[in-house]
């Protein structure tokens, strides 16, 4: 699904009552108005700190930070700078299409109105508490809709396991500590069943994220599931925390990644606001 250009968009919120961004794009297809904030709306982190001991897919190469610099210089100031190094898909980040479907967007190619947006947050910690190789179907969908409305169109969609509160205990989080590619086969955790990605295509979401290492669960060989939204260009944000904090709609998400030119994926920083009229 290719999104047409238009000329510009813009986004434009307020914080206790001063204008502080004004921005245009020539990559949306859709006129993005994030929620106005006030002093009693709420941010909701919804990042992992990225740090030596922060989660990477077993056969990619995990965070490191080199210090180049940190001290008084000779001339009297202090002065501090790194070199960091790391695979794209680690700690909590996004996929871009390309990750799985030749020929769809970049990192750098992802229109800032699949971004920023509205979201829904489906609750299955009871599933994967019980089951570690748990999978959301399309009746979790259908359940939560009838407790909270229709998922409508241009949603975010969020998907709570509680596996982030595993973090950053590797074998709690993942089922193994190990790395390379005969760890692969030794992951176990929740993940999107491909029959709910199709689902969820059907809705027309912007896209979909959730508190575990990948959108397939920890056992899936073909990638189904990525394979199914990237073809369509939904990106998918991994490794999200604190979705507990989040009411089952009613926030407003922005999930902005570093934007590697012809990136797979990359480090996300992703915030939830929480209107003060919302109620938890």
């Amino acid at each position: 699904m290719t999104t047409p250009v238009r000329s510009a968009f813009h986004i434009r919120f307020v914080v206790a009552g001063t204008l502080v961004l004004a921005a245009s794009a020539c990559t949306s297809s859709t006129e993005v108005t994030p929620a106005r904030t006030t002093h009693a709306d709420r941010y909701v982190d919804l990042t992992h700190d990225l740090a030596a001991d922060s989660i990477f897919w077993p056969t990619g190469e995990t965070f490191r930070l080199e210090k180049v610099a940190d001290g008084v210089t000779d001339k009297g100031y202090y002065y501090a700078s790194n070199n960091y190094s790391g695979n794209e898909h680690g700690g909590t980040h996004i996929d871009a299409p390309i990750h799985f479907a030749q020929g769809h967007w970049t990192v750098d190619q992802i229109p800032l109105d699949r971004l920023i947006g509205p979201a829904v947050v489906v609750d299955v910690t009871a599933e994967s508490r019980a089951n570690a190789d748990s999978q959301i179907g399309p009746a979790d969908f259908t359940a939560w809709e009838q407790a909270h409305g229709q998922i409508e169109a241009d949603s975010i969609v969020l998907i709570r396991t509680d596996f982030s509160k595993r973090w950053p205990d590797a074998r709690a989080y993942l089922g193994t500590d190990e790395h390379g590619d005969a760890a692969v086969a030794k992951l176990h955790f929740p993940g999107l069943h491909p029959d709910a990605a199709k689902w969820l295509v059907g809705r027309r979401i912007r896209a979909v994220g959730l508190d575990t290492a990948s959108i397939d669960y920890g056992q899936s060989t073909l990638f189904e599931t990525h394979r199914t939204l990237y073809e369509r260009n939904i990106p998918a944000f991994e490794n999200l925390t604190a979705l507990d904090q989040l009411p089952p709609r009613g926030t407003t998400v922005f999930a902005l990644p570093m934007k590697i030119k012809g990136g797979s994926g990359g480090p996300l920083r992703a915030v939830a606001v929480i209107p003060a009229e919302v109620s938890r």
